[in-house]
């Protein structure tokens, strides 16, 4: 039987097969986004983020763009992932 794996899996999860604690989980989630994101201030909490987030202040695409990876980040961090 041949095992596979995404190395973005291993990478994320480094203390394999366990998971890591919930603080481990944001502080890599939210690095994994400043990296994606680097011309954004994102702040101290994505929350925030998107409560602050003015509509119609990036082209279209680029706003859903933004709001749907800071979304996913946020729920990434919810799910422990």
């Amino acid at each position: 039987m041949a095992v596979r794996f995404r190395v973005r899996d291993l990478v994320r999860n480094r203390s394999w097969p366990g998971r890591r604690p919930a603080g481990d989980v944001a502080d890599r989630v939210c690095s994994e986004l400043a990296l994606d994101l680097p011309d954004e201030d994102l702040g101290e909490y994505l929350d925030d983020c998107l409560d602050l987030y003015e509509p119609g202040s990036k082209p279209r695409c680029e706003e859903a763009e933004f709001l749907g990876m800071v979304q996913e980040a946020i729920d990434r961090i919810e799910e422990g992932e």
